[in-house]
C-alpha cells in the first residue's frame, strides 16, 4: 500500500511552523516531498522520521549537522528538477566552509554517480535522469566562476567528450577543476568531433595537453581516433579519463588515463612540468 500524503500546508500545521518555515525544510532538503500537479506534498512517514529528528536532544542533532549528506539531499533535488532548491544546498554547503571542490568531488559527483546507478537499475526514468542533468549544468554554470583564478595562466588545455558521447557535465566538472590549478581551458562539451579538437587544438600558443572524457564504454573507436588524429595532426599528449575508465579499461592510445578527478589533475600537472622545461 502506498504511504498516505499531505499537502505542505497541512505538513507545516503538524509541524507547528510557518508554511515558509516548512517550504525551506523542502529546500534545503531536510524534508523530503514531491510535486503533484504544482503543488507540494509529503508523505507521512517522512515527515515523522523529519519530526523525531528536529525534536532529537540538541547533542544528536549537533552530530547530525556535522554529518550532513549535503549529496543526498542535492540528489533529491536535481531528480525532481528543482534549481533553486540545489542551489540552496549548494549555497548552505559553501557557508559551512565546503570549498568549490569539495563541493563537485564529495558533493555533486556522489549524486550524480547514485543517479547514473539508479537509471543503470531502472529506478530512475529517462525523465528524471535529464531533469538532473540540466539543473546540474545550471549548477555548474553559478558555481565554475569560484574556480577561476587571477593572474597569469599557466598553458591551456583543450577539453571534451568524444563524438558518440553526448555528456557534457563531466568534461565541464573537469574544467572548472583544471582552472581551479591555474590552467586556461577550452571546453568543447559533449559529442564532439575529431575535426573540432583539431581546430582547438591547432588556435593555441600556449599549449599542455588535450583532455578527453569518456562516460561510454562502447565508444572505445571514437576515442581512438580522435586520439590518433590529435598526434598526428597537432602532436601534442592527451590525457583520457572518465566514468568508462577502469583498471581494465585499455589506454586507446593515450599518453595518461585517470579513473578520477585526482589522477586527471595529477597527469596534466606534470605535463605542465614537462611542458616547462621543453620550452625553456
Amino acid at each position: 500500500m502506498a504511504d498516505e500524503s499531505i499537502t505542505l500546508n497541512e505538513a507545516a500545521e503538524r509541524l507547528g511552523v510557518h508554511y515558509m518555515t516548512a517550504y525551506r525544510y523542502v529546500r534545503t532538503g531536510r524534508l523530503d516531498a514531491v510535486k503533484v500537479g504544482g503543488e507540494w506534498r509529503v508523505s507521512l512517514t517522512d515527515l515523522e522520521t523529519f519530526s523525531t529528528q528536529a525534536s532529537a536532544p540538541a547533542g544528536e542533532r549537533a552530530g547530525r549537522i556535522a554529518r550532513v549528506d549535503y549529496h543526498q539531499r542535492l540528489e533529491d533535488r536535481l531528480l525532481v528538477g528543482d534549481e533553486n532548491g540545489a542551489w540552496t544546498i549548494i549555497e548552505s554547503a559553501l557557508a559551512s566552509g565546503t570549498e568549490p571542490r569539495e563541493i563537485y568531488l564529495e558533493v555533486l559527483a556522489p549524486a550524480l554517480r547514485h543517479i547514473g546507478d539508479e537509471w543503470a537499475a531502472g529506478r530512475v526514468t529517462v525523465a528524471e535522469e535529464h531533469r538532473a542533468s540540466v539543473v546540474t549544468q545550471r549548477v555548474i554554470g553559478r558555481l565554475g566562476p569560484r574556480f577561476n583564478r587571477p593572474g597569469r595562466k599557466r598553458g591551456t588545455i583543450v577539453i571534451g567528450a568524444p563524438q558518440g558521447d553526448h555528456h557534457a557535465v563531466p568534461s565541464a566538472m573537469a574544467s572548472d577543476l583544471l582552472r581551479g590549478q591555474g590552467f586556461n581551458v577550452i571546453d568543447l562539451g559533449a559529442n564532439t568531433p575529431s575535426q573540432s579538437f583539431l581546430d582547438a587544438l591547432g588556435s593555441v600558443d600556449d599549449l599542455i595537453a588535450a583532455g578527453i572524457c569518456a562516460t561510454r564504454s562502447e565508444n572505445e573507436a571514437a576515442i581512438e581516433d580522435t586520439i590518433e588524429l590529435i598526434h598526428h595532426d597537432v602532436g601534442c599528449p592527451v590525457v583520457l579519463g572518465g566514468r568508462a575508465i577502469d583498471a581494465d579499461s585499455g589506454t586507446c592510445g593515450a599518453d595518461a588515463v585517470s579513473s578520477d578527478a585526482a589522477s586527471m589533475i595529477a597527469a596534466f600537472e606534470d605535463l605542465a612540468v614537462k611542458s616547462t622545461r621543453t620550452r625553456s
